[in-house]
């Protein structure tokens, strides 16, 4: 089969190159603002292998590229939901125009399975814990929730429409390995930084679910190779959740950096837009088969030795030489 990846260069995405890239012919598409050519480097110059380096708004050169394939992931977006805070069209351009765009141009050559990454975010501060697929109605509380859940929109209508199958995934928080963002890679910014004080935004309660990249992929494929309906949607993550407050204990284990002062901003929430409690219903996904190996804490304890080695890898020896004693 054939696969037009969007933000394959990515966090996830490269993950999903990963996966397909075994069996199958891949394309990323990916205008590498985020991701990064050396998280796709082993799949680079093979001949089952392409990189196209272009923007999703750049719809002539998008619907050339995607010509030719079976079936369309669309897993880039603007990663930082923050950032959509700051700059109110960024989320509306990368992620529900760029959404728009990957529809059409699919539509245009004809292709009939669609991938989409949606967020728990859609659901904004849900009532239901946890918190099924048919929960409604969806009031996002940040324009990266409220972008994602219009995207949403948008497949549903050309799945109905144009006779595409579609497949929409609302992932927990996601971790691990080639991450560029979130809390442990922020938090362990911060510690490089500044090895006696750590400020952590909100006031650590905030209580989350998360998984691992790896275990976010394996469900995605399960989910398509199994999902039967024209529309298939499903929340992916953790059955459980973890507290802000324990991921920092959790970090500062693994780092074993001591005597670090802990300097919470305090709120209920970490920023404007951010959900402070959030527990996804995954009975959709254990009924067709399949549900994540590790609880939430497992996820971050794995992440969390993952982006401390990482980040050793490009940091100063005084990180090093304080990490080893």
């Amino acid at each position: 089969m054939t696969y037009f990846v969007t933000g394959g260069a990515g966090f996830i995405g490269s993950h999903i190159v990963e996966r397909l890239a075994k069996r199958n012919s891949v394309t990323v598409y990916d205008n590498l603002s985020t991701g990064k050519e050396e998280f796709i480097s082993e799949h680079l110059g093979e001949k089952y292998f392409r990189l196209v380096k272009a923007d999703l708004l750049d719809v002539s050169t998008l619907s050339r590229e995607m010509r030719g394939h079976e079936s369309v992931w669309h897993i880039a977006a603007n990663p930082d939901i923050r950032k959509g805070t700051e700059s109110t069209m960024v989320d509306l351009e990368q992620n529900t125009i760029a959404t728009y765009n990957t529809l059409e141009c699919a539509r245009r050559n004809d292709i009939k399975t669609y991938v989409f990454s949606s967020t728990s975010t859609v659901y904004g501060r849900a009532k239901v814990f946890p918190t099924p697929e048919d929960y409604g109605p969806c009031l996002p509380i940040s324009l990266y929730g409220a972008s994602k859940l219009a995207c949403e929109g948008l497949v549903s209508a050309y799945t109905e429409l144009y006779g595409i199958k579609s497949w929409i995934f609302r992932f927990a928080n996601v971790v691990g390995h080639r991450s560029t963002h979130g809390i442990l890679y922020d938090l362990v910014e911060k510690l490089n930084k500044n090895k006696k004080v750590l400020e952590v935004l909100g006031d650590g309660n905030q209580k989350k679910s998360y998984m691992l990249a790896e275990e976010c992929v394996d469900g995605m494929i399960y989910g398509f190779k199994h999902g039967k309906d024209r529309l298939n949607y499903f929340n992916l993550g953790a059955s459980d959740q973890i507290t802000v407050k324990r991921i920092v204990e959790i970090l500062l284990e693994e780092t074993r950096l001591k005597n670090v002062k802990i300097k919470y901003t305090g709120g209920e929430s970490g920023w404007k837009g951010d959900v402070p409690r959030f527990l996804l219903d995954n009975k959709k996904m254990a009924k067709l088969g399949w549900k994540p190996e590790h609880t939430s804490e497992e996820a971050v304890r794995e992440a969390a030795k993952i982006v401390v080695k990482e980040y050793l890898r490009k940091s100063a020896q005084s990180w090093l030489s304080v990490q080893k004693q």
